[in-house]
């Protein structure tokens, strides 16, 4: 049997703290101002940046964010419970399963000007950045950002203004057309070191996402449980529960899922996204 040299680099990397997302992560910070050079993933079928579904505040606010299963078709509790609540199809069942629809965020391969010492980082991302950086690479004036050779390096600018809950990210391409390093080598050898997300994405145990859905749902504020969640029950077991352990088609994905035959839950369903990103 061969060895597996590229599983022994993984698991070295696990043992390091190498693999571990904070180690490749970069966040622009407020008040700042970046250069930045986007490397497109290698092997992504064309596209150079990666999307990721993840559910957010289920346990709070400040909970982890939870990857969401389906995407990479696993079973997934909490699509289950949204396609139950969608077939409840009242006003607090469609309310309580808007608060569980998944968010994208996006990843783009960087290096950071200044910080070239650092390596090939991971950037993440919303949607308004997402469209920007997309209508930004259709745009002729400017081709494509990414060409190791004759791409463009990007500012990127945070600011708050005052009054604002969240701060404003901005980007800007370059005026001149420069390669991603005047020295070759260390170019190709960025090239060749651009994170793989699959090393990186964090998937925690069905058992855990049902935990956490079923800790949510039983200690939440009396705003927040409403008359639904009393008859959804839990996600698994409990007298108004229902069966969550039969496969459910994938709720949403980078590409709109296929839908199954008689039903009208999962037509709801991309409705309800579609009213989330206009």
């Amino acid at each position: 049997m061969a060895i597996d040299f590229d599983a022994i680099r993984k698991k070295l990397g696990q043992l390091s703290g190498q693999n571990k997302k904070s180690a490749v992560t970069w966040r622009p910070e407020e008040g700042k101002d970046y250069n930045i050079r986007i490397i497109a993933f290698p092997n992504n079928n064309g596209q150079p940046f990666v999307d990721r579904w993840f559910y957010y505040g289920i346990g709070g606010d400040k909970a982890p964010a939870i990857l969401a299963p389906y995407q990479f078709g696993k079973k997934d509790p909490i699509q289950d419970l949204i396609n139950k609540l969608r077939e409840d199809s009242s006003p607090e069942s469609r309310e309580l399963a808007k608060k569980l629809y998944p968010k994208l965020r996006t990843f783009a391969a960087v290096v950071v000007r200044g910080e070239e010492d650092k390596g090939v980082r991971l950037w993440s991302f919303g949607k308004m950045i997402y469209q920007d950086l997309l209508k930004l690479m259709l745009d002729e004036d400017y081709g494509d950002i990414t060409d190791p050779e004759a791409g463009r390096d990007l500012k990127v600018s945070v600011t708050k203004q005052p009054g604002k809950t969240f701060a404003d990210t901005k980007v800007t391409p370059r005026a001149t057309q420069t390669p991603l390093s005047k020295d070759a080598s260390q170019a190709k050898q960025w090239l060749s070191s651009v994170p793989k997300m699959e090393d990186y994405d964090e998937m925690i145990s069905v058992e855990e996402i049902e935990k956490r859905v079923n800790d949510w749902l039983a200690g939440g504020s009396s705003s927040d449980r409403t008359e639904s969640e009393s008859r959804v029950g839990t996600v698994r077991g409990g007298a108004s529960s229902g069966d969550f352990d039969s496969d459910v088609s994938s709720l949403r994905g980078g590409t709109p899922p296929s839908k199954p035959k008689n039903s009208r839950s999962m037509d709801d369903l991309d409705e309800a996204f579609a009213d989330l990103e206009s």
